[in-house]
């Protein structure tokens, strides 16, 4: 073991989906990662999800196989025996690519500034794990946050966090109260990015980090459920923010000026909203080796 990089504890929850079990656990150990800390938490599969699991169990830092309260709470359980100072947790059906985690122990070893790290290109696979397509974010902003733009299914979301290609560091973890809430049933990611954001910005990369396997049997596909749960987070948010949307800026006015704020109406779409972010891109090299810088960006989205 590496012990020159940051150890990395990547937690996975399990319960009968050997289908895809092997796949999501080679893609985190075929990185080659020196210093990971891999945890695997089974809900007690009755499939040959337990069998799998063994067949590993050399390269596991710990591993259980035994009814447990849901997802969630199976995340919990693996984060416990976590001891790493990054942090993440990839879904039994879900990959990481080959690059993932020297990417992310690159990143945040150079900026010991960034608390937590998501991907601005999430990645969609297909049942058989083919990559099915991409979808590029134009970034991230605790003000567009509250504003609601990365509520999945939202109405006026300008995109997600893709909760397979999130990372964080062990004092966030512990600052926000070392736990995902269990009371959220589907939305547990997102009331955790509710608390993250309540302490420090997210920062993105357009790195590839992981990819999101859709198929029949996924708990996510509850869209709605998720969306009602997702809100309720984000209304306690604002509630401890003291949050008050800001109108859009006079967009339009400035481009073709105050004179003609009477056509504007008629003729031209609302006006966007501004938001800044942070963004962690390779900087120019003429070696092999990773080097990167932050560059603030901003972005635009417009009310429906």
């Amino acid at each position: 073991m590496d012990t020159t990089l940051p150890k990395i504890s990547i937690v996975t929850p399990s319960f009968n989906q050997s289908r895809f079990l092997e796949a999501t656990i080679q893609s985190v150990l075929l990185q080659g990662y020196p210093n990971l800390e891999y945890i695997i938490i089974d809900g007690g599969s009755t499939d040959s999800s337990r069998e799998i699991i063994k067949k590993y169990h050399t390269h596991l830092s710990f591993w259980r196989s035994e009814p447990d309260a849901g997802q969630y709470d199976a995340i919990n359980q693996g984060f416990a025996h976590a001891t790493g100072e990054i942090m993440a947790w990839l879904n039994s059906d879900d990959l990481y690519f080959p690059w993932t985690l020297a990417t992310v122990a690159s990143i945040m070893t150079r900026f010991p500034e960034i608390a937590w790290l998501t991907t601005m290109t999430p990645c969609f696979f297909d049942a058989s794990g083919i990559c099915t397509g991409v979808q590029p974010l134009p970034g991230f902003s605790r003000e567009a946050f509250l504003d609601g733009r990365y509520v999945p299914w939202g109405n006026n979301r300008i995109g997600w966090i893709q909760q397979e290609s999130t990372f964080w560091r062990r004092e966030l973890w512990e600052n926000i109260g070392g736990k995902i809430s269990e009371e959220t049933g589907l939305a547990g990611d997102f009331d955790l990015w509710c608390r993250f954001y309540e302490v420090t910005e997210l920062y993105g990369t357009p790195c590839l980090l992981a990819g999101f396997r859709s198929h029949a049997q996924q708990r996510s596909v509850q869209s709605q459920a998720y969306r009602d749960e997702a809100l309720a987070s984000l209304e306690r948010m604002r509630s401890k923010q003291h949050w008050v949307k800001t109108p859009p800026e006079d967009y339009w006015a400035r481009k073709i000026g105050l004179q003609h704020l009477p056509m504007i109406g008629k003729h031209f779409p609302a006006a966007p909203k501004r938001y800044a972010g942070k963004k962690i891109v390779r900087s120019m090299s003429e070696t092999s080796e990773m080097s990167w810088k932050i560059e603030t960006i901003e972005f635009v989205a417009y009310d429906e």
